[in-house]
């Protein structure tokens, strides 16, 4: 298990990377939309992890409602996993509250799921599978 990815909520993708690409130097190395979470990503690399920017796309969205309510800033922290179904089963047998009992696709085609973050302290956090290479 490793840090995959810190998710960062804004208002706009383009603003933030007037701080993340333009003032830091970070590439970004790739951008699409979830329309299934209703979000605009871009994902940069900081070393093996990345910094991911999520922009909602309709006012309905879970990240609307985050910046609605605490405004920009981070929004979850991502761990990849080898096998999700296994670590959501033993997250679940342990007593922890999941928000996705089971994965579903998320950026770059991967497996993803999410856990309350009352089950972590606080912390939204998201489990990652890439189902084309090995964690």
């Amino acid at each position: 298990m490793k840090i995959e990815h810190i998710g960062i909520a804004t208002p706009k993708i383009e603003d933030a990377l007037a701080f993340w690409r333009d003032a830091l130097g970070l590439e970004v190395v790739h951008t699409e939309e979830v329309a299934e979470q209703g979000v605009r990503v871009a994902m940069l690399p900081v070393g093996e992890p990345r910094v991911e920017l999520l922009e909602p796309t309709h006012s309905g969205s879970p990240v609307a409602k985050f910046l609605e309510k605490r405004g920009a800033g981070i929004h979850h922290v991502a761990v990849r996993v080898a096998d999700i179904r296994a670590a959501l089963a033993r997250l679940k047998e342990k007593g922890a509250r999941l928000i996705d009992e089971e994965p579903r696709v998320g950026a770059d085609d991967c497996l993803v799921a999410f856990v309350h973050p009352s089950a972590s302290g606080g912390v939204l956090l998201e489990l990652v599978e890439h189902r084309d290479a090995a964690p």
